[in-house]
């Protein structure tokens, strides 16, 4: 019997271990993915991805991922949207158009990320982390529509379903800060509505503060995990519209840092310079150092070699806009 037992002590314990490599390697690929992702290498990205899915098929998380990485290329490859996303004003005034193929690739990926969530919850309805992959898929889709597709009934419809299984992920989990994000960011959307639309949606039960909503997405950018940089990106446009120019400048300046390679993180801290010397004009203080700074940023971001033409066409155009509203 003492020898069975060793057996299976033995067995349980190496199944333990593999399990936990399994998770390190996944971790690792995800880790390397959004690194990429950040630095608009997509390739590189979905690679690394793929590889997440390769390695732990039965898992939500890397489609979940590969989705993810469809809708950050899809934003940061609209005109429109890089202007709207990362600027103060347009860059164009043309609706972009909606790359069809990418949008049902996205899809594809989001409904393999559902279904395996729901696949694990049948079988646990408690499993936490089904719970969260499937709220991020649906807050994905909720993003997706609303930003890239301006389908916004749909976008409310699964930001809501989003915020529902996220509160349940921290009922069982109250520190899985990652959980926050669809839920801080739906509180902001909600409070930001104008009050008659605010009072309509508050009948269907849903209600927003957006001062609880910068709360949760603040803690997720500092206490968060996988979620702490979607938070970051966030946080800076809201802060813009908030007028917090400073924390929109600091925010994009961590961001340029840890991703040298995005030069969109650069130009929205400049973006926010711009409007913070506007705000101290107005209040009448001092902005020369600003402006010089200002002038620094562009220049040392026209100076990069590295950049292909329709980049160099964006800088240009940002730097144009920023001395119009400077004059």
């Amino acid at each position: 019997m003492k020898t069975v037992a060793s057996i299976l002590i033995v067995f349980i314990w190496t199944i333990a271990t593999l399990a936990q490599e399994q998770q390190a390697r996944l971790d690792a690929l995800r880790a390397e993915g959004y690194n990429a992702l950040y630095n608009l290498d997509y390739e590189t990205a979905r690679t690394r991805f793929q590889k997440m899915i390769d390695l732990a098929p039965d898992s939500p998380a890397g489609p979940q991922c590969m989705a993810s990485s469809l809708w950050v290329q899809q934003l940061n490859q609209s005109w429109e949207l890089k202007a709207t996303l990362y600027s103060t004003g347009a860059y164009t005034d043309s609706k972009s158009p909606v790359d069809r193929k990418q949008a049902d690739e996205f899809r594809k990926w989001i409904r393999g990320a559902k279904l395996l969530s729901q696949a694990r919850l049948r079988k646990d309805p408690h499993d936490v982390e089904a719970l969260y992959f499937l709220g991020a898929a649906e807050g994905l889709e909720a993003s997706y529509a609303a930003g890239v597709e301006r389908k916004f009934m749909a976008a409310f419809r699964a930001g809501n379903d989003s915020v529902d299984h996220h509160r349940e992920v921290l009922k069982l989990a109250p520190d899985f800060h990652d959980a926050e994000l669809t839920i801080g960011l739906m509180n902001y959307i909600v409070g930001a509505l104008p009050l008659p639309t605010k009072m309509l949606v508050a009948t269907m039960g849903v209600r927003g503060s957006k001062k609880r909503g910068l709360e949760a997405l603040e803690r997720v950018a500092t206490e968060g995990k996988w979620a702490r940089d979607v938070a970051r990106v966030l946080l800076i446009d809201l802060y813009k519209r908030e007028k917090r120019f400073e924390d929109a400048e600091r925010m994009a300046r961590e961001l340029a840092v840890k991703y040298p390679r995005n030069y969109l993180f650069k130009l929205q801290a400049a973006d926010a310079l711009a409007s913070q010397i506007v705000a101290l004009r107005k209040a009448k203080k001092p902005v020369s150092a600003e402006e010089k700074e200002l002038q620094e940023m562009f220049a040392a971001l026209l100076r990069d070699k590295s950049f292909d033409a329709p980049t160099r066409e964006l800088i240009n155009v940002r730097w144009n806009i920023a001395r119009k509203e400077l004059q």
